[in-house]
């Protein structure tokens, strides 16, 4: 409970300080300046994240596809060799 109250104060001691902090003409282009970095930081990991999904999601579909003609090589196989076992037993 009192970690709870200490991260409470802190969250509202860094409001506080970021009001004031903006107000200031040079205050609030500092603000900017970070909000312009965290944005630049943000897009360039959100890039990277959708260059590896891409990157991933056509070896999986490659893959989905492999395994979606193994099992119909399979089940033809198996068809097969089903239809040889009854001509056998006839």
């Amino acid at each position: 409970m009192k970690n709870a109250l200490w991260f409470l104060v802190g969250v509202i001691a860094g409001l506080a300080a970021g009001h004031l902090v903006s107000k200031d003409p040079r205050g609030h282009e500092l603000l900017a300046d970070i909000d312009a970095r965290v944005s630049e930081f943000t897009d360039r990991v959100t890039e990277a994240y959708r260059s590896q999904e891409a990157r991933f999601g056509g070896a999986l579909e490659d893959a989905k596809g492999a395994a979606a003609d193994v099992l119909e090589t399979a089940k033809d196989a198996a068809s097969d060799a089903l239809d040889a076992a009854k001509k056998l037993t006839d």
